[in-house]
């Protein structure tokens, strides 16, 4: 039998001598060691855990670059709509990429080839999007008629609404197989759109939200006409499950905004103003950044502040009434009020609109250019989320719960961190 020879290494003879032993084993020795290691760790580990702390609601990003192959978009004089969508998405992606290492940007397209509507959303909804981004250029018959809007989910209110939803949903013509994939939707019948009456989303908020600060930076550093925040029914913003807007950047039928358009320059300053707007958004959707060394309250108050410039109007609602089915008490000593948000458009819902309908001494109150409606007044979260089954129970799964300090709807941040979000 042969005789293995096994060779210890010399570090662990070192490691058995009595002077390394001794030397282990001093408390004072440990301490010298440790004199340098705790800055060492000051400066590696807590500023890690800070970073946990502040916490990111937006982690990926969607950016959907409309028509595009055989389906041009709106032409103008010399340009397609197709073109400047995916110039426009690529440049906003990049933007962002650079500024922002901690998100990951997803294009629904990043060359010339034609995507159906359904699998825009698609594409949003698998990879668990928080934001949906979606970049158009309008056209008209008027071609004095030039601009900016930015459309969230929803019933339209006017003719021009309505028709704008047309033109971008007569993509699905291009689509085979689009009566089945789409229930029989007809976009060019006015019929059709009934479908949308009921919708409401908990994401409507933060989609209002985002297409006012989008307005407000287009306006405010660049310039441009801007026509607000609308609704239309948009069948790519329809099928997406997280807060999603539409961005009309301007028309290409008006021969001025088209060259703007056309241009690197107008297309880096329509860029830069929706990534400001998306950085505000940021900053007003996440937990206050402690590294910053920011308190709870000088964060909230710069939220506000970015709320406050980017509602047009904010009308405090009436208290409402006792009611049987959705009880109203007093606000709390805090000056909070929890109540159930079951409806949003950008126009006034008539008295019968069926959303309302069920509902008794339902108000109203503007924010970021929607009227929204609400039912129930509370000074506890768990008296609201009882009413919030209330409300579910009686057909509208997407209501929500919104808080109030004072009678004025307190930022979007503040009201997640109460929610325990």
């Amino acid at each position: 039998m042969k005789t293995v020879i096994l060779r210890v290494p010399k570090l662990l003879k070192i490691i058995e001598t009595t002077v390394f032993l001794r030397y282990f084993n001093n408390p004072v020795s440990w301490m010298v060691r440790l004199s340098w290691l705790l800055p060492m760790l000051a400066v590696i580990v807590i500023p890690v855990n800070l970073r946990a702390q502040q916490h990111q609601t937006i982690q990926t990003i969607v950016i959907d670059a409309g028509h595009g192959g055989h389906d041009p978009g709106a032409i103008g004089l010399e340009a397609k709509e197709k073109n400047i969508n995916l110039a426009i998405a690529l440049k906003l992606g990049s933007l962002i990429k650079r500024s922002m290492k901690d998100i990951r940007v997803i294009y629904t397209r990043d060359q010339d080839n034609f995507v159906e509507l359904y699998r825009r959303a698609e594409i949003a909804n698998k990879n668990k999007a928080d934001l949906f981004i979606c970049i158009h250029c309008n056209a008209n018959p008027n071609h004095a008629l030039k601009g900016a809007e930015t459309y969230v989910m929803g019933l339209h209110k006017s003719q021009a609404n309505l028709n704008i939803a047309k033109q971008e949903n007569a993509s699905i013509l291009l689509e085979s197989n689009y009566r089945s994939t789409y229930n029989g939707f007809d976009p060019n019948a006015d019929e059709s759109y009934i479908i949308f009456s009921l919708y409401q989303n908990s994401n409507l908020d933060q989609s209002t939200d985002l297409a006012a600060a989008i307005q407000e930076q287009l306006l405010k550093h660049e310039g441009n006409a801007i026509h607000g925040v609308r609704q239309a029914g948009f069948m790519v913003l329809y099928k997406t499950t997280m807060p999603s807007v539409l961005i009309e950047t301007g028309y290409l039928s008006n021969p001025e905004e088209e060259k703007f358009l056309m241009s690197g320059a107008g297309q880096d300053h329509i860029v830069s103003a929706i990534f400001r707007a998306f950085r505000s958004f940021l900053e007003s959707h996440s937990k206050p950044d402690i590294k910053k060394g920011k308190s709870d309250s000088s964060a909230l108050g710069e939220e506000a502040a970015i709320q406050k410039r980017v509602q047009d109007t904010l009308l405090q609602a009436k208290e409402p009434k006792q009611n049987s089915n959705l009880p109203v008490k007093p606000a709390s000593v805090s000056g909070l009020s929890y109540r159930i948000q079951i409806a949003a458009s950008a126009e006034p819902l008539a008295a019968g609109d069926a959303r309302l309908s069920n509902f008794e001494n339902v108000t109203m109150y503007r924010h970021n250019g929607m009227n929204k409606y609400t039912v129930g007044d509370v000074a506890t979260l768990k008296e609201a989320e009882k009413l919030l089954e209330v409300a579910r129970h009686k057909g509208m799964n997407d209501a929500f719960i919104v808080i109030f300090r004072n009678g004025v709807r307190i930022p979007q941040s503040e009201s997640n961190r109460l929610l325990g979000k």
